[in-house]
């Protein structure tokens, strides 16, 4: 959709009659602008419901200082470019006016008129670039709206469906769980953009990603010098996240040595930069993900106790999509239809011999191994119909590898346990309940594999 910006609407607050009717001059020059002028603080603030998005303010009112009407202005919406016009260059003012949120400071002098006209274009494209944004942001949430980003009608993505209806409706931490590929990241801005949170950032982190010895510059920023390459400060992604939603992904994945430091972050919900003693406040919802099972990485001492529990929140467990059922051909159908309206192939259907397979496949890599067949398949496919035979599975874990290998049923036993265990971070409970049989049972196997030195 394009963007189709709207008459700026500009107000001039100036007591001098001579200043006031070249000020309007100045700022009707553009005939998209829609100017009102006013010559003191309060019939200006009396207006501010109309939202204009440049005021020039003068600083010498006859009513109230300049200061006090920039924090009236600033109150009623931050976002409105302020330019302070005063007779007075004084360094200390300006700097004091631009703390508290003016866009520019310019004196009256000769060279006003170009220096204001170029403020006002300036501070209009900030404008018009800030409704931009809001604008995609919205046409983002109306994307990332439950039945549009996650498909699916199975028991399994049901429970899920339940679980973020109550998380939308507070500011709780949610923690997400599952495979890789399950779409993680796609619950966690579901979650953000059907909350009360949907007009600000989403920032989403790979903790994975990025090398150790950068994480705590990632998140929480950096001043200038604070260490070799740091040539000026720079906002962490929790300051970027201000007033949104903060997406750390992987976070399994954190250094023992940084938890300690992310868990003073939350609690007190104000940072540090790295070099600085400036105490930075946020306000930031926190989700988090990780493919690992953190309550065993509690036990094996990697994963602060006290941090998971600060991050734990609601708990959402997302299904491999072996377990999803027949959501494996809605999911098959929407990945097709994107990915041929994309790449403009027309109508591309699944025969029914080609559902078939998909749904007796294990899909190891879940949503993400899915596309990848499925656009593959797209592009083999002859007479826009995907046929059985177009349908390729490239998982390292291939079909029918596993009876390959002749071994008596004890061993196909011990290989299949060792594997779930291995998938389940030596979860005994889980995998017990997994392949439906006592707890025991997992025991006594793994003291007879020890024994034979499997």
């Amino acid at each position: 959709m394009e963007y189709i910006p709207e008459p700026v609407k500009i107000f001039i607050v100036e007591d001098d009659p001579v200043y006031q009717k070249m000020l309007r001059y100045i700022a009707e020059l553009n005939p998209d602008h829609v100017v009102k002028v006013f010559s003191n603080g309060k019939d200006c603030i009396a207006h501010l419901n109309e939202d204009p998005s440049v005021v020039t303010l003068d600083y010498s009112l006859p009513d109230m200082t300049g200061n006090e009407v920039l924090k009236a202005i600033k109150r009623n919406n931050s976002e409105t470019n302020v330019i302070v016009v005063s007779s007075q260059e004084d360094i200390n003012t300006a700097v004091g006016l631009l703390k508290v949120g003016a866009y520019d400071y310019i004196t009256k002098d000769e060279e006003t008129k170009d220096r204001l006209l170029n403020a006002i274009n300036n501070a209009k494209k900030n404008a018009s670039l800030k409704e931009e944004i809001i604008q995609l942001r919205e046409e983002i949430g109306e994307k990332y709206e439950f039945e549009k980003s996650i498909i699916g009608e199975s028991k399994a993505i049901q429970s899920v469906f339940k679980l973020l209806a109550k998380a939308i409706k507070t500011n709780i931490t949610v923690s997400i769980t599952g495979e890789t590929g399950t779409g993680k990241e796609v619950i966690a801005k579901a979650i953000h953009y059907n909350s009360a949170r949907k007009g600000k950032p989403f920032v989403a982190v790979n903790i994975a990603a990025i090398p150790d010895n950068l994480i705590e510059s990632e998140l929480f920023g950096h001043e200038k010098g604070a260490f070799t390459g740091a040539m000026a400060r720079r906002k962490g992604k929790f300051e970027e996240a201000d007033g949104g939603t903060i997406f750390l992904d992987e976070i399994g994945e954190m250094d023992i040595n940084l938890q300690a430091k992310l868990l003073r972050v939350i609690q007190e919900r104000e940072l540090n930069r790295i070099g600085g003693n400036e105490s930075v406040k946020f306000d930031v919802r926190i989700l988090v993900a990780t493919h690992k099972n953190l309550a065993e990485e509690v036990k094996n001492g990697t994963f602060r106790e006290d941090l998971y529990y600060r991050l734990l929140g609601i708990p959402i467990e997302l299904p491999p999509l072996r377990d999803r059922d027949k959501d494996i051909i809605l999911i098959a159908k929407h990945l097709l239809n994107n990915f041929a309206k994309e790449n403009s192939l027309g109508k591309i259907s699944l025969s029914r011999g080609a559902q078939t397979k998909l749904l007796k496949y294990g899909y190891p890599g879940n949503v993400r191994e899915l596309k990848s067949i499925i656009e593959l398949a797209a592009v083999m496919c002859e007479n826009n119909q995907i046929e059985e035979e177009d349908i390729t599975f490239n998982s390292l874990a291939k079909e029918g590898q596993f009876l390959m290998d002749e071994m008596t049923l004890k061993d196909y036993t011990f290989k299949i346990i060792r594997h779930f265990l291995d998938k389940h971070d030596n979860n005994v409970l889980l995998v017990a309940s997994k392949l439906d049989i006592g707890k025991s049972s997992i025991y006594r196997y793994l003291k007879e594999m020890e024994e034979e030195g499997i």
